[in-house]
């Protein structure tokens, strides 16, 4: 029974004579994963005739002429069957959209939650602060309904300062978050001391009504 292989187009072919070695691309992010090199026998058993040939000449230079012509036959095949492998071994890194059906790395562009590609369902907390920084909130919503879980996040939020990802670690963010889901990092610092209640500056230490350390 003929094998189907799946996610074939974005990836570059780095075999040798060698060995056999493939590197896959994000149709999204262009970001390359390299599957581990696999030395190849016949590339061996190739090198190990040509050398001998150099050194021995007549018969052994004949013998490697013929392990040439069998040598593209059984690499070919190898390359067949390490390409399966590869792409065996690379798959789990990579997840297909349903929607654009186009092939994305799990872990930069694709939307857990959402079931989708981020191109076909983007990170609204990223989204938000993109269009924060551009004056141009409208363009976020203009061609898509806001999703009940979402609408929370009205016009009353966009005040505040929205980050697409933690300052601390650099994971990216829920929307509105307060705290980062990934090192705890407080998103939203207090703007008032909790000892007299008077306000107090974003990056301050202690209080500058009270002394109270912050």
């Amino acid at each position: 029974m003929v094998e189907h292989l799946e996610f074939v187009k974005n990836y570059t072919d780095l075999s040798t004579d060698r060995g056999f070695q493939f590197e896959f691309t994000c149709a999204r992010c262009e970001s390359g994963y390299r599957t581990t090199f696999k030395p190849s026998l016949t590339g061996k058993l190739s090198g190990a005739l040509d050398t001998a040939s150099s050194l021995f000449g007549g018969f052994l230079s004949q013998a490697a002429n013929i392990s040439d012509r069998v040598h593209s036959a059984a690499w070919e095949r190898a390359h067949d069957e390490n390409f399966t492998e590869a792409v065996k071994e690379i798959k789990p890194y990579f997840i297909q959209c349903p929607r654009c059906n186009a092939w994305v790395c799990r872990e930069k562009c694709w939307n857990k939650k959402k079931g989708l590609c981020k191109d076909c369902a983007p990170d609204l907390g990223v989204e938000m602060a993109a269009a924060q920084a551009s004056k141009s909130v409208e363009e976020v919503w203009a061609h898509a309904a806001m999703a009940e879980e979402d609408k929370k996040l009205g016009t009353e939020y966009w005040r505040e300062g929205i980050t697409a990802t933690c300052p601390n670690c650099e994971k990216p963010l829920a929307a509105n978050a307060k705290f980062c889901p990934e090192c705890g990092f407080a998103l939203k610092p207090k703007d008032k001391c909790p000892h007299c209640g008077s306000k107090i500056l974003p990056d301050a230490k202690f209080c500058g009504e009270c002394g109270q350390k912050l």
